[in-house]
Order: C-alpha cells, then sequence, then structure tokens
C-alpha cells in the first residue's frame, strides 16, 4: 500500500520521464509537484527506501521496475476513470481531470478491470492519451505534432500535448474535436498562423503555438 502523496510523486516522475528522459531533474519535479526542492528530496530518498525510485543527488531521480509498475497502474485509473466520466456521466473532456485526479488512488485491481471492460476496452482516454491494458503494456500510438504537416496535407487529430483547461476550451470554442480530419490549407509565413479546412469544408485559423499541441496521425 502507498501514500496518496507517494502515488503522485511516481505518476510524476512517470510522466516526466515520457518528456525529459530516463533521468528526472528534482528541480522539474518540484515545479510539477508545486513543492520546494527540500521536500521533493525528503520524499526521495523515503521512496528510494522502498525501492520505488533510484535517487542520487548530483543526478536526478529515475523509477525503479516497481515504481515504474505503480506508476503506470496510476495512469491506467486515471484514464479509464476519465473516459468513464466522459462517456457514461457527460462530463466535458476539460472537466474530468481533477475528478480523476482523486478516483485514481482508489485501490482495487478488480474493480479497474471490471471497469474497464465495461467501457469496452479503450485504447486512449478522452484527450488522446494511450491506456496502459492490465498488464501495463501501452497501445502503441502514431501521431505528430499538426505543425510538422506541410500545405495541403491533411491527418486526423488524435490527441493534444497540452491539456490545461484553457486550451481545450479554445478547442471547444473553435469546434475542433478528437476524429476530426484536419486539412492544412495554408501557412502564413509571417506568424504561422494555419488555415485548417475541417469537416464540412469549414475553415478555422489557429497559431503556431495551437498547431504545436495538437496531435495527428
Amino acid at each position: 500500500m502507498h501514500s496518496f502523496t507517494e502515488e503522485n510523486y511516481l505518476k510524476a516522475i512517470y510522466k516526466l520521464q515520457e518528456t525529459n528522459g530516463e533521468v528526472v531533474a528534482t528541480s522539474a519535479l518540484a515545479q510539477v509537484m508545486g513543492v520546494h526542492a527540500p521536500s521533493v528530496t525528503d520524499m526521495l530518498k523515503r521512496m528510494g527506501q522502498k525501492k520505488l525510485v533510484s535517487y542520487q543527488k548530483s543526478k536526478g531521480v529515475k523509477l525503479t521496475e516497481k515504481g515504474r509498475q505503480v506508476a503506470i497502474g496510476i495512469v491506467r485509473n486515471h484514464r479509464l476513470w476519465e473516459v468513464f466520466l466522459v462517456e457514461k456521466l457527460g462530463y466535458g473532456w476539460d472537466e474530468v481531470h481533477d475528478i480523476a485526479e482523486q478516483l485514481e488512488h482508489i485501490q482495487g485491481e478488480e474493480l479497474i478491470n471490471k471497469l474497464d471492460a465495461y467501457l469496452g476496452f479503450p485504447k486512449t482516454d478522452p484527450h488522446g492519451d494511450p491506456i496502459p491494458d492490465a498488464k501495463g503494456v501501452l497501445p502503441k500510438l502514431k501521431s505528430v505534432l499538426l505543425s510538422s504537416l506541410k500545405e495541403g496535407e491533411e491527418a486526423t487529430f488524435t490527441g493534444v500535448s497540452d491539456h490545461s483547461t484553457s486550451f481545450l476550451h479554445y478547442l471547444d470554442k473553435a469546434g475542433i474535436a478528437l476524429g476530426d480530419m484536419l486539412k492544412v490549407k495554408s501557412i502564413e509565413q509571417y506568424d504561422q498562423t494555419y488555415t485548417l479546412a475541417l469537416k464540412g469544408k469549414r475553415e478555422v485559423t489557429v497559431s503556431h503555438k495551437v498547431a504545436n499541441s495538437i496531435l495527428v496521425s
């Protein structure tokens, strides 16, 4: 049994490893957790004693295999609960993160496996992030940033790299939803503004920052 705080740290390290590499700087972890560096150091030392992480003050921290399995389990729980909240309870994709943050700590492998089956074994959550299966295996998704496409190219909107509520609200207002086919009609050279053609030949203009936060395949 692990504390909520330990599970949150493990999940944060796991996500930072996805983007920053195997070894995570304690400063980056402190920023994500919203605490001061000494608090992070104390927690990592305790987690190291439980063999959940490998921590060296001069290098940083990485998950042990034991810690990685716990982290993947928390990620699986979180993303399945997000699917449940959106598909079964009618929440918006911008409303579910904080609720799932609480539900993810509910213990019970059987419960989560039954939830997975009830939802039809979804491969991705409402934001397009992959959901680990019961063995901790992530489905392989081949996505690229919308900003990597050239004029005339098109692809399906499959996910976001920015999960902030403000960004999800922006996409809702723009009428851009997961599963939409996006065609790059033009790219303004001056400021890299993208004009996109959506379903029904409707056009929408987005900034390079937005295009750099949309995943397509």
